[in-house]
């Protein structure tokens, strides 16, 4: 059963889906009129990298909804991979675009096309850069309350978007200034950025899969929380990971080896509970053990 908290999350997170997935399919139709009124390669890249992000942003609203579900008797451990799979999966998409534009824009720049309607392409980007940046403020809203994978990778896309619409204008009016190789040179440019962000929402997805640990940071927090409390003599064994908005924590606790199984027992919770203020969206197992004990331990252990 969600908390309150995990209910007003969830509901943010909903919301991000049907905005993001609103706005693209909202730019695809001004884009499309634009592209047809001015032969623009950079509209033509905008307009495409659009289509991917309303096809992304559909992914995403399934895989976020998918990822919210509660844990269940097949799937203890929730369903919070579901959003790494998404971000991996609108990786593909994006890759794709970005090699088609480079194909297109090249044959473009060997062979320029004068453009035509420029003011109407103009305005077009300029209603883009605001309802991006609009909904870019809104994502970073939610991100900030739930830290959620899907909703980063498809704030990326829209930060990448808001970089190129606004290099589309600057091209539009160096091509109407000045040379039409300007056109399909920054679509080409664009592409070369939108693989690059593809690769940072690919390699963040691929860690949530493959259970990287957390940032060192983020350890020496942990690390540090449970020693500065008074009745711990040490810890051993932390072992960590994300999946969708839920943080994993495991570790060894050293206690005093007299300590009553009642009087570890309480200090163990007290340790958590110090983690859980640091990471309240954390599912926390602590396996307490006696100060000094000689044990097995794999190489990597702290």
């Amino acid at each position: 059963m969600f908390s309150n908290m995990d209910h007003d999350k969830a509901q943010l997170m909903r919301m991000a889906t049907y905005a993001s997935t609103t706005v693209a399919v909202s730019l695809i139709i001004i884009k499309l009129i634009a592209w047809f009124m001015t032969g623009s390669v950079s509209i033509m890249a905008t307009l495409l990298d659009s289509c991917l992000d309303a096809l992304a942003s559909i992914l995403n609203l399934f895989a976020v909804r998918h990822a919210l579900a509660p844990a269940d008797k097949e799937h203890r451990f929730g369903h919070g991979k579901a959003e790494a799979l998404s971000g991996l999966g609108q990786t593909t998409f994006i890759t794709g675009s970005a090699l088609f534009l480079i194909l297109e824009a090249a044959s473009h720049f060997l062979n320029p096309v004068p453009l035509t309607a420029m003011s109407t392409g103009i305005w077009v980007m300029i209603i883009s850069i605001v309802a991006t940046l609009g909904l870019l403020m809104f994502q970073k809203h939610v991100i900030n309350k739930t830290n959620s994978t899907a909703i980063k990778a498809d704030h990326m896309h829209y930060k990448t978007d808001l970089l190129v619409n606004i290099g589309v204008v600057i091209a539009l009016l160096l091509t109407y200034y000045g040379w039409p190789g300007f056109d399909p040179l920054f679509a080409i440019g664009i592409a070369a950025f939108i693989l690059y962000s593809a690769w940072e929402i690919a390699r963040e997805s691929l860690d949530l899969l493959m259970d990287r640990e957390l940032p060192t940071e983020e350890r020496e927090q942990i690390k540090s929380i449970v020693r500065n409390h008074p009745e711990a003599r040490g810890l051993h064994d932390l072992r960590s990971r994300r999946s969708g908005t839920t943080t994993f924590i495991q570790l060894h606790l050293e206690l005093d080896g007299h300590l009553t199984l009642m009087q570890a027992h309480a200090i163990s919770d007290d340790v958590e509970a110090c983690l859980l203020a640091a990471f309240p969206d954390a599912e926390i197992i602590i396996h307490e053990d006696p100060a000094g004990l000689k044990e097995p331990r794999p190489e990597f252990a702290p």
